[in-house]
């Protein structure tokens, strides 16, 4: 039998384990455009789950109108997505986010020195300064039994926008040029140098 590596069993605060920064766009009830930055998400085909806490403007958003853009920044722009980190667009401010110190803030272009762009079919608008950025419309919410303060979305991708330079062919990123910015236990990162690749890699 092989060694166990030495372990001990921990209850952390969160986790945060590594996961891509997402900067989700969704539509006020006056037609402007809330940005929550979120670190809960995967993907598969067309497919974006995301996981977002209870109490925020996005959620609320999102069961109104289910549209967004979920733009992926690159590590260039952690300062910008800090920026963000104690507003929330929900006004009043909860209690809870209250006490942890967040305060209302509904222009959120203005306080994170981002740039909007127009979509192409959703009604949020796109970040023109993340490298990715995804049109999507909302196909269901459901809050899980075991974890009441969170919510799952699923979503439809519908239109997927790159900027040029991560581009290789017609429709592949480039995984030596594309680097997503990763939260890590509360910690912002960049990947690292390449490992390898897949043998079902296109590129």
């Amino acid at each position: 039998m092989a060694q166990i590596p030495n372990t001990k069993t921990i209850q952390p605060k969160i986790l945060y384990y590594g996961t891509p920064v997402i900067l989700l766009n969704t539509l006020n009830e006056d037609g402007t455009v809330n940005i929550s930055p979120i670190s809960s998400s995967w993907a598969l085909g067309d497919c974006i789950v995301l996981g977002i806490g209870f109490g925020g403007k996005g959620l609320e958003n999102l069961k109104r109108h289910p549209e967004c853009v979920i733009n992926v920044p690159d590590p260039s722009l952690w300062e910008n997505v800090e920026k963000l980190a104690p507003y929330t667009g929900k006004n009043p401010v909860p209690d809870f986010k209250k006490k942890i110190g967040f305060t209302y803030r509904k222009e959120k272009y203005d306080v994170s020195g981002l740039t909007s762009a127009e979509s192409e079919v959703v009604k949020p608008t796109r970040i023109m300064e993340c490298p990715l950025q995804i049109e999507a419309k909302v196909k269901g919410v459901r809050t899980p039994d075991h974890s009441p303060h969170v919510s799952i979305i699923e979503t439809q991708t519908i239109h997927v926008h790159a900027h040029q330079e991560i581009i290789i062919g017609e429709n592949h990123v480039d995984p030596n040029k594309w680097s997503p910015l990763i939260y890590n236990f509360r910690h912002y990162f960049g990947l690292g140098k390449p490992l390898g690749k897949s043998f079902r890699s296109n590129v």
